[in-house]
């Protein structure tokens, strides 16, 4: 029987396992805080703001929200940035992406300090992770090695099969997944837009990611029996519906549940934990930058 990945479960299971490590850093006089910057009107990106936040006050953490005009010179965030990086009372800072078209996506990654890139996409950060000495993992590819524990699914010798390369799902989750370590030891192959025979290679998948971004680009067809799938994909389709559209993976879920032994569900699969893991990193943080030694779940 096909066992439906609950991520908003996972997710709530770490936030309420995070409490108890957010006390024991405030019982050592300091309290976890995380800087959100929106340089954007996307209502996208607003919502998910917004939802950081309350992820935060949930568990304690506190929460500085900062908005700057989109049309604004990318000086003014530079200088956020840079400011909030000086800030001895802010632990992590994340950039909302994506940035307005004048502000180069990369070089703000850069400016934030790396130690408190609690998104894990400072280049510094990246190598630690491909060095296989991680400080922070990014937080969906972390949350996706969760959301497979979370399932009894021991990825040791088997194989995976990571569907896109992008350097904020793709690339990070392959290093996981190859790397020394608990959640890791799988015999993994990256695929993308110009593989040839996807079909082939992800029926061969005993855990399968899919995060290319093309809506339900993978069928059940192209899933053998019994497999794993995370799908990390969330596209916005056309539907008869009162808001006219609806969302659904990268995965077609209706063909692929009747073959899969565990897969998420689009939404309340990837997506809370992604928010999850940003709070544990926040929290990993603040441990690190006051030299205090806490657990994390």
């Amino acid at each position: 029987m096909t066992e439906i990945i609950d991520g908003d479960a996972v997710a709530q299971s770490i936030r309420d396992d995070l409490v108890a490590s957010i006390d024991h850093l405030a019982d050592a006089g300091e309290r976890p805080s995380l800087a959100t910057v929106l340089m954007s009107e996307d209502p996208a990106s607003e919502t998910y703001v917004s939802m950081k936040q309350n992820d935060c006050e949930e568990v304690g953490i506190e929460a500085i929200d900062i908005d700057i005009d989109p049309d604004a010179d990318a000086a003014e965030l530079y200088d956020t940035i840079e400011d909030l990086n000086a800030d001895d009372d802010v632990n992590g800072i994340l950039v909302q992406m994506p940035v307005p078209d004048h502000v180069e996506d990369r070089s703000v990654l850069r400016a934030i300090d790396p130690m408190k890139d609690v998104d894990g996409f400072h280049p510094e950060n990246v190598g630690r992770l491909v060095a296989g000495d991680a400080r922070y993992k990014p937080c969906t590819p972390h949350g996706i090695q969760k959301l497979i524990e979370s399932v009894g699914v021991d990825t040791e010798g088997k194989d995976a099969v990571v569907v896109g390369r992008s350097d904020i799902v793709g690339k990070p989750m392959a290093n996981l997944l190859i790397q020394k370590a608990p959640g890791g030891n799988a015999t993994t192959t990256v695929c993308h837009s110009r593989t040839e025979n996807l079909a082939e290679r992800t029926r061969n998948a005993d855990i399968l990611v899919a995060a290319a971004g093309v809506p339900e680009m993978i069928d059940g067809d192209m899933i053998g029996e019994g497999a794993t799938v995370i799908d990390v994909g969330i596209n916005r389709v056309d539907a008869d519906t009162e808001k006219g559209y609806e969302l659904v993976g990268d995965v077609e879920y209706e063909s692929a549940k009747e073959v899969v032994g565990a897969i998420t569900p689009v939404p309340g699969g990837v997506g809370p934990m992604t928010r999850a893991m940003l709070l544990y990193n926040t929290v990993k943080a603040t441990g690190l930058q006051h030299d205090i030694d806490v657990d994390l779940p």
